[in-house]
């Protein structure tokens, strides 16, 4: 039974963004997406589904060509769930001097064949650094429970004048998971492509991700589903857009819509020098523009109120 695993590989010219240079966000969420399963099904022994991805953060660019390394290890348990914490470092493949691009948690559902969650074992931490890091991560899931409440409390209406982008298709084959269903990384793509459009339709640039948190997995996406991503821009700092993302399908011969995914996510643009520029500011006209500008500020403090984890207990170089 083993509780980690490391990828590795070199960015493709596939994987990269529109800039050219520059790996796309998506495409490393679909990485670490990948290897937290990996880390997931060999503790856990069976199959597992994304239940939550969050504190995503973006550390530094990841070019066409660097050596990445994925390393995923189990760092908490429950009954049947297991919080994973996944890093990226990037090398240039000549120095091999790897550097942290993005960690994160995610947390896998260890289920049967009819999909009903299962036990699995007690994981217990080697160390004192790993006992801390459980630790922490133990405190955040009430705290995380709140944030997934309040944001799916929100309405987004039409009242709402922010810039918006929506994007509609049906899952494909190509999308599909081992268990059938639209894989959780290729969701997380997909969320980053419309809160992309929409921050570089409003900034006029290129636009980065350098956050995502709150990526709640309510339920799946089938194969064939019409699918409906929507993202309205919410909040902007003097260099950063705060997007919200939701996520609905449903059978497109019939049937309800269902939610099935939630985000936000935070973008930038960069001048010349790679530094975060300044975007033009919303301009709340709305009662609605004004309370879900309130909600991205909340969701600010209130993970601003947690504290850090430490992320690189195994790293070395």
């Amino acid at each position: 039974m083993e509780d980690s695993i490391m990828l590795r590989f070199l960015a493709a010219p596939a994987d990269v963004a529109s800039d050219g240079t520059t790996v796309q966000a998506g495409r490393v969420l679909e990485w670490i997406d990948k290897a937290g399963y990996a880390c997931a099904v060999g503790y856990s022994g069976g199959y597992c589904v994304t239940a939550y991805v969050g504190n995503v953060h973006f550390t530094r660019p990841i070019v066409n060509g660097d050596l990445i390394e994925v390393t995923a290890r189990v760092a908490h348990t429950g009954r049947s769930s297991m919080q994973v914490v996944v890093t990226v470092d990037a090398a240039d493949v000549r120095s091999r001097e790897f550097k942290p691009a993005m960690d994160c948690i995610l947390v896998f559902v260890a289920v049967d064949e009819d999909g009903r969650p299962r036990q699995i074992p007690a994981w217990a931490p080697a160390d004192e650094a790993s006992g801390r890091l459980a630790r922490g991560i133990a405190g955040r899931v009430e705290a995380r429970r709140d944030i997934r409440d309040v944001m799916r409390a929100q309405e987004y209406t039409d009242a709402g004048t922010t810039p918006s982008e929506r994007f509609r298709f049906l899952a494909s084959p190509g999308d599909v998971n081992w268990g059938g269903n639209a894989h959780g990384g290729i969701v997380m793509r997909w969320i980053d492509e419309v809160a992309r459009a929409c921050a570089m339709g409003w900034c006029g640039a290129d636009a980065v991700a350098v956050y995502s948190g709150g990526i709640h997995f309510l339920s799946p996406i089938h194969i064939g589903d019409l699918v409906d991503l929507s993202a309205r821009m919410i909040h902007t700092g003097p260099h950063s857009m705060h997007i919200a993302v939701r996520v609905r399908a449903r059978d497109p011969r019939g049937g309800e819509w269902r939610d099935t995914t939630q985000c936000m996510t935070v973008f930038v643009t960069r001048n010349p020098d790679g530094h975060a520029a300044e975007v033009p500011q919303l301009v709340l006209r709305t009662d609605e523009d004004r309370r879900l500008d309130a909600h991205a500020l909340d969701l600010v403090r209130r993970r601003a109120a947690l504290p850090p984890l430490e992320f690189d207990v195994e790293r070395t170089y």
